[in-house]
């Protein structure tokens, strides 16, 4: 007979100068009956951070590499599902936008498209290292949590984002279900199509043709959740 699991899940708008990076804070609390562990799938998202006090993550890459013991898990922006097994743990996570991700991670979203890497270990996620350290081994305490995030993020605010009106203007048409085509696309962000392609694997992590697939499953998606 399979564990039962509890999860108990809050999520936090993030604070209104960091709303454009972000889609939400949240914390998960995850309680498996035996003490045990349980298995999942996470559906397709853009790019995440998840911070793990208890038991850690265990995952596979596309691949079928088995990644364990993970105490800061990314996940690069995604068109299929991540499958996961985690036991008793305290879950904090931060949903990455494609601004987000063009402005606080240094290596293109494509370099990562589909991909879990352990964050403590990958060079690009070192300058996370600090808040890694902080919500995982921190109080047991919503608001120094999420006070955390804030001061992390607004540290760096005022770095620079290449191409964001460009990034905005293709995530909007991405979202538009009137926009089918990528030459809608192109022609709705007011660039050169090979701009728009450099601009998609920057941030989105994929071409412009693969983003309106994605896009199109996840309305279907959800649609068939609800």
């Amino acid at each position: 007979m399979s564990p039962e699991c509890t999860v108990a899940a809050r999520f936090h708008a993030p604070p209104p100068e960091l709303q454009r990076y972000f889609t939400t804070f949240y914390r998960a609390d995850i309680v498996v009956s035996d003490g045990g562990t349980v298995t999942d799938q996470v559906q397709p998202e853009w790019g995440n951070l998840r911070f793990i006090s208890g038991t850690p993550l265990d995952t596979e890459t596309l691949e079928g590499a088995r990644l364990e013991g993970l105490r800061f898990v990314v996940t690069g922006p995604s068109k299929t599902a991540v499958r996961f097994s985690i036991g008793n743990s305290r879950l904090w996570g931060i949903g990455l936008l494609p601004l987000g991700w063009a402005k606080f991670v240094a290596a293109p979203a494509a370099a990562l498209a589909d991909a879990v890497v352990d964050g403590l270990a990958h060079p690009t996620f070192a300058p996370f290292a600090p808040l890694a350290r902080a919500l995982i081994d921190g109080p047991d305490d919503d608001a120094a949590a999420l006070a955390t995030i804030r001061d992390y993020f607004m540290q760096r605010i005022d770095e620079p984002v290449a191409d964001e009106a460009r990034i905005l203007a293709i995530h909007a048409a991405i979202v538009d279900p009137d926009v089918v085509t990528v030459g809608q696309l192109v022609a709705q962000v007011g660039a050169p199509q090979r701009t728009v392609e450099r601009v998609c694997h920057r941030a989105f992590g994929f071409s412009p043709k693969r983003l309106l697939r994605r896009q199109r499953f996840m309305r279907s998606l959800t649609q068939f959740m609800l």
